[in-house]
């Protein structure tokens, strides 16, 4: 098993685009290029998390979760897009953008972690006392 995979964000961010992808491909109505960008965003977003779990550098990690995040925040825009084109029903319309909610927090909370961590390995100053 690779190392993402035992990551909850990246089953959440996973499931949530095998959701996007197969409504995607049952929906006739949304425009061909907004479902082109919208599946490159929604996959991007679980590729990104995977990339960035695999790197040792964690200010790679932390760009790679970033960029991740930023996935997230594209699909979350498009779908508003297809939703004020009513090319998506309410229902499903909340069911992704809870999964996108979700996950944006999931990636933030991931990233403050990596931060936390680089503040507790910065060497603290030595007090002299001359």
């Amino acid at each position: 098993m690779f190392d993402f995979e035992k990551l909850d964000v990246y089953q959440v961010v996973k499931e949530q685009n095998n959701k996007v992808i197969q409504f995607l491909s049952s929906n006739n109505e949304i425009d061909s290029l907004l479902k082109d960008y919208w599946k490159k965003s929604s996959l991007s977003s679980v590729l990104n998390l995977a990339e960035g779990t695999g790197r040792k550098n964690t200010d790679e990690k932390k760009d790679f979760l970033t960029s991740s995040r930023g996935n997230i925040f594209e699909s979350a825009t498009i779908l508003q897009t297809v939703r004020d084109l009513g090319w998506i029903d309410e229902m499903t319309y909340m069911d992704f953008y809870d999964g996108y909610e979700k996950a944006s927090k999931m990636l933030l909370g991931m990233y403050r972690s990596y931060s936390k961590r680089d503040q507790q390995l910065v060497p603290q100053e030595e007090n002299f006392n001359l």
